[in-house]
């Protein structure tokens, strides 16, 4: 097949999938395994390995992150319980205000995301935002996309995260002046971020029903959502008891069979968010800075695997928040086991993306737009950002796209004889392209718009604008900084 075809059935893919999505309401798991269905027979896969490349695509996807969003949810959902997020969210309104408080997040969204993964710092900070939107009565879009943006900025740019790390192996580029040039770079990068964001949420986003009950409560509608964004609090209808039907309940209700304490202090719930960032981290120093023979090494990196240091905190947090405040076993069971059905569909989506993203992998698309630019004699700069970008807008994954550049520049960068802090900035403009258009593709994009409640559409105005325009600037702060180096 040619390239020009695979082009081509690549923009029809995408296209399809954006139509189901956005005009026929197709269910958004429903939508992305139909067309990645389509899009592989179309291409040349073969039916009998159809089945292998959609297994494939699920299980990287989900071998990944499912255990950690199921794990972090119930990290998430004692922590909520127990009234240790409500605590903690009044206290950083108290010390930073309600005007403050998104940059709070922000900051706290750079910091973490240096040491995990960017669906590992989604989960572990969410619930702050979500007890913070909560206290402050503002729409929760105000503290979760800044937020988010750090996260995922820090995520494309900067080591310990793997596509930044292989890109730099690839192209021999040291990581230490990677991280000299990215550290201040992406601080600022988020520090606009939280700008931009502020601008963009003046504008009030409908939400999902079951993400603003999660938030708000079941009393709370959209229309409560625009007034408060005005700081118009007159009509809001305070909370009910609700007594719901079927096998799933309610936070409230749960919590309402809890026995009655005080709220843990905010001190010990940052200690039990920071425990499993601290782990990783100390997991990630261990295999870069111990040598392999070393005993200490070996229990770190097991420590500080992203599934065993939140399985840890887990207990902790059940143990800590749960039973020695008066919680039964059977509660603290009740309090993880409800975690799980707000978090099946968001696991499932996140696996779908994961199956398209393959498709279009393992069809030749990505070989084909590499090749198609590389031949296009464009500075190797601009290069970089552009590859990076365009593998990332067309499979989803910011590692792939970051790994299949560098692969592809190596030979090239050969010949330039580049200095070693031209070799940082390109690792970092590569970055840039792996920030930018984080879509319907990405598992990361359906992360964050089903736990910020958001529909396509508005998604595709908010996440994926704002990461297109830092991945963007990004790309542009190292463009203005290579002469000077």
């Amino acid at each position: 097949m040619t390239p020009l075809i695979l082009m081509i059935i690549a923009g029809a893919g995408i296209a399809l999938l954006l139509l189901l999505v956005l005009k026929y309401k197709f269910q958004p798991f429903v939508a992305l395994m139909l067309v990645s269905i389509i899009v592989a027979l179309v291409a040349g896969v073969k039916p009998g390995d159809l089945v292998a490349t959609i297994e494939g695509g699920m299980g990287k996807t989900l071998g990944h992150i499912a255990i950690i969003i199921a794990l972090g949810a119930m990290i998430g959902r004692i922590i909520e319980l127990s009234g240790g997020a409500e605590a903690l969210a009044k206290t950083l309104i108290n010390r930073f205000g309600n005007k403050r408080t998104p940059l709070a997040l922000t900051v706290a969204g750079f910091m973490v995301g240096i040491p995990v993964f960017f669906e590992v710092g989604v989960i572990i900070l969410m619930p702050l935002a979500y007890g913070v939107a909560r206290a402050a009565r503002k729409p929760l879009l105000i503290f979760a996309l800044p937020m988010c943006a750090a996260l995922l900025s820090v995520h494309a740019f900067l080591p310990p995260h793997p596509g930044a790390v292989a890109a730099a192996g690839q192209l021999g580029a040291d990581l230490g002046r990677v991280l000299m040039f990215g550290i201040p770079m992406v601080a600022v990068l988020c520090l606009i971020g939280y700008v931009i964001a502020g601008r963009m949420t003046r504008k009030t986003y409908p939400m999902t029903d079951d993400i603003r009950g999660e938030v708000y409560g079941p009393h709370i509608t959209n229309e409560d959502l625009v007034a408060w964004a005005n700081n118009d609090y007159s009509n809001t209808k305070e909370a009910t008891h609700t007594k719901e039907l079927g096998l799933e309940e309610s936070a409230s209700s749960l919590a309402a069979r809890l026995p009655k304490a005080p709220a843990p202090g905010a001190g010990l719930i940052v200690a039990l968010i920071l425990l499993p960032i601290i782990l990783i981290l100390l997991g990630t120093l261990a295999t870069t800075l111990l040598p392999a023979d070393s005993a200490l090494r070996s229990v770190l990196t097991v420590l500080g695997a992203p599934l065993v240091a939140l399985l840890i905190d887990t207990l902790l947090c059940a143990w800590i928040l749960g039973s020695r405040r008066g919680w039964s076993r059977s509660q603290v069971s009740d309090v993880i086991g409800s975690a799980l059905p707000g978090v099946a569909m968001v696991i499932l989506i996140a696996g779908a993306g994961g199956v398209f993203g393959k498709v279009l992998v393992d069809t030749g698309i990505g070989a084909v737009v590499s090749e198609a630019l590389r031949s296009t004699g464009l500075p190797v700069l601009a290069l970089g950002f552009i590859l990076t970008l365009l593998l990332r807008a067309v499979q989803g994954s910011t590692t792939v796209a970051l790994v299949t550049t560098a692969g592809i520049l190596s030979p090239l960068i050969a010949t330039l004889n580049l200095s070693a802090n031209h070799m940082a900035l390109l690792c970092l403009a590569m970055g840039g392209g792996g920030l930018a258009m984080s879509h319907i593709n990405d598992a990361g994009y359906w992360m964050f718009t089903k736990l910020a409640g958001l529909n396509v559409g508005d998604g595709l105005r908010t996440w994926t604008f704002l990461v297109t325009i830092l991945g963007t600037l990004g790309f542009l702060m190292t463009l203005l900084i290579w002469p000077f180096v």
